[in-house]
């Protein structure tokens, strides 16, 4: 554990510097886990940490370093530049030559391609290691060829346990109501509840349940428009629904709005929804969706979101038929695999004398029921 002076913050000075003091992400840290095994064997070798905030991945990636002997430089993703990159791989000074360096990269997927690519030929000839931290998907944001010459470890909230276990670490003397409202509020991230402890001991010098929320002001919900968190409550709002659970459904809808989503995100997705999902089964679902959406239009935050709730409320418990979109798509591959297949002669439109005289629209009569799909389809079903 780090011993300062106390003014850099509490989260940084309470830091575990081995795996004995480190709590949490035992599937990586664990007796006989991958990460220990690589840390025991003082093995070098490229990796990745992709996991939410306050998950352990500086930590983990300062203990890793320490344990392999390395000299270990820290950079942000979002300060960093070329030239930073260059003056650590040609730092030298008092330093030990033998020596491995390992470049920590905080946010590396903030590293636009032309970043990427500068480090890759480095790491290739082992001239640095690269140990990236991420809260992004790095099969999205990390370029393949550097994705491929590293390892990927991947850390998860910590649980209540290992919340209460690193609040204990602070020292800092927490009533039961205000850890477990800490505990709920900070969802897994540990540097944010050691930071709300920290604030709410300066300025109010004792930890109540009060002090803690006068200190924080309000909760704060971690969802990122462009990354997983977005994709994964949308996905989750869109199967409840799918799966007619209105409550499911009603939740991942709040989340949405109190993290501040675009209502029109959300109808857009509710109006493919009535069409995709429910479809035939009850009709009258996308003239609801899309009146929803023009509410969400008309209306905008915070009121809109009773809209939003009726028309989700609505969709989850409708009956659901998919019958339209199957056949729409198998009417697609056939287009694509059969391509412009010849228009039977009698719906063909004869607005000349010269194409009547050919026999476009002969024979043609209403309510007529012939098939009028090209010949070599004439028996296809899309519709069932």
């Amino acid at each position: 554990m780090s011993t300062n002076d106390g003014q850099e913050p509490l989260a940084s000075r309470i830091r575990p510097d081995s795996l004995d003091s480190f709590v949490g992400q035992t599937h990586l840290t664990g007796v006989g886990k991958p990460l220990r095994i690589a840390i025991e064997k003082h093995e070098l070798f490229s990796f990745i940490l992709w996991g939410p905030p306050g998950s352990g991945k500086t930590t983990l990636a300062r203990i890793y370093a320490n344990a392999v002997g390395a000299d270990f430089y820290e950079v942000s993703a979002v300060e960093a530049g070329k030239d930073d990159i260059r003056k650590i791989i040609g730092t030298r000074g008092g330093l030990s030559l033998s020596k491995p360096k390992i470049l920590f990269v905080d946010e590396i997927h903030r590293f636009n391609k032309a970043q990427q690519d500068y480090l890759l030929p480095f790491v290739e000839r082992g001239d640095i290691t690269l140990v990236g931290a991420t809260t992004e998907n790095p099969s999205f944001e990390i370029i393949a060829p550097l994705l491929s010459r590293c390892r990927v470890f991947v850390l998860n909230e910590h649980n209540e346990d290992d919340m209460s276990k690193i609040i204990a670490r602070t020292k800092i003397k927490v009533p039961k109501a205000a850890r477990e409202w800490l505990i709920r509020l900070a969802a897994g991230d540990a540097r944010q509840a050691i930071t709300a402890l920290e604030t709410a001991q300066k300025l109010y010098g004792t930890i109540t349940l009060d002090s803690l929320k006068e200190a924080i002001q309000s909760t704060h919900l971690r969802y990122d428009k462009k990354g997983e968190k977005h994709f994964n409550t949308i996905s989750a709002f869109i199967k409840s629904m799918r799966a007619s659970q209105p409550d499911a459904a009603l939740y991942y809808l709040a989340r949405m709005v109190e993290a501040g989503e675009d209502p029109l995100f959300i109808a857009r997705r509710m109006v493919v929804f009535a069409s995709e999902d429910v479809g035939l089964a009850q009709p009258t679902a996308l003239v609801v969706a899309n009146a929803v959406f023009r509410a969400c239009e008309t209306v905008g935050y915070p009121e809109c979101a009773i809209n939003l709730a009726h028309g989700v409320a609505y969709l989850a418990e409708s009956k659901k038929s998919r019958a339209s979109h199957d056949a729409y798509f198998e009417a697609v591959t056939d287009v694509k695999q059969l391509g412009n297949l010849p228009i039977p002669m009698n719906i063909r439109n004869a607005p000349t004398k010269l194409m009547k005289d050919l026999g476009y629209h002969k024979g043609y009569e209403m309510y007529d029921q012939e098939s009028y799909l090209p010949e070599k389809l004439k028996k296809r079903r899309y519709l069932k």
